[in-house]
C-alpha cells in the first residue's frame, strides 16, 4: 500500500511470544480526507449523546464523533473504514492522562484483551483517558473502530468555564504595567518623603528630580518640533552652493 496521510490510523503488530517484542505488520488509514488516495471524504459528524435518541446514551454526558474516508484492501476485498469516538465527560481528566506511548505496552493490552485473570486490578485513575473499545471487522464492506476518550472538555459548559477562567487571568503586559505603575508610585512617594524630612522641601521640590520632571513637557515639545521640521524639510533641496 502506498503511503497516505490520514487523521486516524489503525496499526497492526505481530508479537513474538518468546521475547514479547512487537513488529509493525500493517497500517490501516481509518479516517481522513483520502478521496484522492483511494478512499473517501472525512464527512465528520458530531452528535450530542444526550440527544442521540439511544436509551444507552441518555445517561451519558459528552459527544460522539463519526469520521469516514479510510479504506483497506483493494478490488473486491476493499473495505471502507469508519472511526467512532465517544468523548465522555470526566471533570477530573484533561484527556492526556496515561496515554499509550511506547511499544512495550502492547503486551499488557494483549493480556487485557485475552482476559488474563492473573492481571492485577488497575485503579480507574491509572487507566488511560483514551481507551480502545472495539475494532469491528464483521461487516462485509465496512470496518468500524470504536474509541472512548474521557476529558473535562466534553462536559456541558466546559467552554464557558474555560472562558471565565481565562478572563480572571492577567496577561504579561497587564502585570508589566501594574508593576511599573507601583514601582513609579513607590519611588515618587519615598523620594518626596525623603526630601520633606531632610530638606523641608515644598511643592515641586518635594518630587525627586523635580527639575527634570518639570522640564519633561518642554523637552517633549522640543522633540516633536524637531521631528516635524525634519519631516517637512526632508524633500527640500534649497540652499546656497559655494561659488
Amino acid at each position: 500500500m502506498t503511503d497516505v496521510l490520514s487523521s486516524v490510523c489503525g496499526i497492526e503488530r505481530v508479537i513474538n511470544k518468546q521475547d514479547q517484542k512487537s513488529m509493525l505488520d500493517k497500517v490501516i488509514p481509518i479516517a481522513g480526507e483520502l478521496k484522492n488516495q483511494g478512499g473517501g471524504v472525512l464527512d465528520a459528524k458530531w452528535i450530542l449523546l444526550s440527544n442521540s435518541g439511544s436509551h444507552a446514551d441518555s445517561e451519558k454526558e459528552g459527544l460522539r464523533l463519526e469520521a469516514h474516508g479510510g479504506f483497506f484492501g483493494s478490488g473486491k476485498e476493499k473495505k471502507t473504514q469508519t472511526a467512532i469516538v465517544e468523548f465522555l465527560c470526566d471533570k477530573e481528566r484533561t484527556g492526556l492522562e496515561n496515554l499509550w506511548n511506547s511499544e512495550d505496552q502492547y503486551t499488557e493490552k494483549r493480556k487485557r484483551a485475552d482476559g488474563d485473570a492473573s492481571e492485577p486490578v488497575v485503579d480507574d485513575k491509572d487507566l488511560p483517558s483514551l481507551t480502545f473499545v472495539k475494532y469491528d471487522t464483521s461487516r462485509p464492506s465496512e470496518d468500524i473502530l470504536r474509541l472512548e476518550w474521557r476529558t473535562k472538555h466534553a462536559c456541558v459548559g466546559a467552554k464557558e468555564e474555560k472562558d471565565a477562567e481565562q478572563g480572571h487571568r492577567w496577561g504579561f503586559f497587564t502585570w508589566f504595567i501594574l508593576i511599573a505603575f507601583l514601582s513609579t508610585a513607590t519611588y515618587l512617594i519615598f523620594g518626596s518623603w525623603l526630601n520633606y524630612n531632610r530638606y523641608g522641601a515644598r511643592g515641586w521640590d518635594l518630587l525627586p528630580h523635580g527639575d527634570t520632571i518639570r522640564d519633561v513637557p518642554y523637552l517633549l515639545k522640543d522633540w516633536i518640533r524637531r521631528v516635524v521640521n525634519t519631516v517637512q524639510g526632508g524633500g527640500s533641496r534649497g540652499g546656497y552652493a559655494a561659488v
